[in-house]
């Protein structure tokens, strides 16, 4: 089978990291990139000696498949055009900033007969452990992501909670299904949007919270997840686990996941080659978004935004 014409659309930090996935793969045809701003298009484009594209039309047309890494607020306008025009697509996360976009995103897939992926990553290190296998529903989740301010101002565009805590909601999701109501508190510190929130979820098997920062003194990255048969308590960081369920988790994966942003992107490209399934479909993601938007909308209330 002929190799996955491949192009990449956004040329900043994530896109770097996805450019070397694409350059090093076996199944890709690395077509080249395109980034509003030239000058850091042409230097990326260089170093893996593919064109930069002056417009993303084009690059579209000269790919089977695309990876969207760009700023989350042009994600459903890029992810829409890359559909379009037939073209397979893993975006970074969020998938959009609208439930109703992420359903629409989904549904042009489906239509299209396109693998629409999203990048939450954390999914592949969460089966590698084992989570996914555990065959009890958590009936609570509590989860703490949280950090000082990036020192690049990234992701400033968007609040803590389309950045960061996006990624906890999209777990959350997965092992308890959609939520019934999402209420959140939130505040502002160093950026014109919420920068630490906390989420309450209530869902037909439980209850979660979930909380995000990107204004906290250090990092904490830490869940907890009870079952009917007993709880897990992680710390990510210190790769520390409490677990009192009869369920063998590995919390050091390691040598079996030392790669997952690779995992995902290689996943991508074997779903889009028609050898696996979508590892991440947009119909799944899009529970994130929906989970996120009422968050925002929440916490946007509480400080009378």
């Amino acid at each position: 089978m002929a190799n996955l014409k491949t192009g990449l659309v956004g040329a900043g930090v994530f896109g770097g990291y996805h450019a070397g996935k694409i350059a090093a793969s076996d199944r890709t045809d690395f077509v080249g990139v395109f980034d509003p701003d030239q000058t850091r298009s042409a230097a990326l484009a260089e170093k893996h000696d593919v064109p930069a594209f002056s417009d993303q039309a084009t690059l579209f047309v000269a790919c089977d498949a695309v990876i969207v890494a760009c700023p989350a607020i042009y994600h459903e306008a890029v992810v829409r055009s890359a559909l379009e025009a037939g073209c397979h697509v893993m975006v970074e996360k969020p998938l959009a900033l609208t439930g109703h976009a992420a359903d629409m995103l989904a549904s042009l897939a489906e239509e299209q007969n396109l693998v629409l992926q999203v990048g939450h990553q954390e999914r592949f290190v969460m089966e590698a452990m084992g989570l996914f296998d555990i065959p009890e529903s958590p009936i609570r989740i509590e989860a703490w992501r949280m950090g000082p301010p990036a020192p690049d101002g990234r992701a400033g565009d968007v609040s803590v909670i389309w950045d960061l805590m996006t990624h906890d909601l999209d777990l959350v999701g997965k092992l308890m299904g959609p939520a019934l109501s999402v209420e959140a508190t939130g505040r502002s510190a160093h950026t014109d949007h919420i920068d630490e929130s906390t989420a309450q979820l209530s869902f037909a098997v439980g209850s979660a919270e979930v909380t995000a920062s990107r204004c906290h003194s250090e990092r904490d990255r830490r869940m907890l997840l009870a079952y009917p048969s007993g709880t897990l308590a992680i710390n990510f960081l210190t790769r520390e686990i409490e677990n009192t369920t009869p369920f063998q988790i590995k919390l050091d994966v390691s040598e079996t996941l030392p790669d997952p942003l690779g995992a995902a992107d290689e996943a991508f490209f074997a779903a889009a080659l028609g050898e696996r399934a979508c590892a991440v479909p947009g119909r799944e993601a899009a529970l994130a978004v929906h989970m996120a938007e009422q968050a925002e909308i929440s916490a946007l209330h509480t400080i009378g935004a």
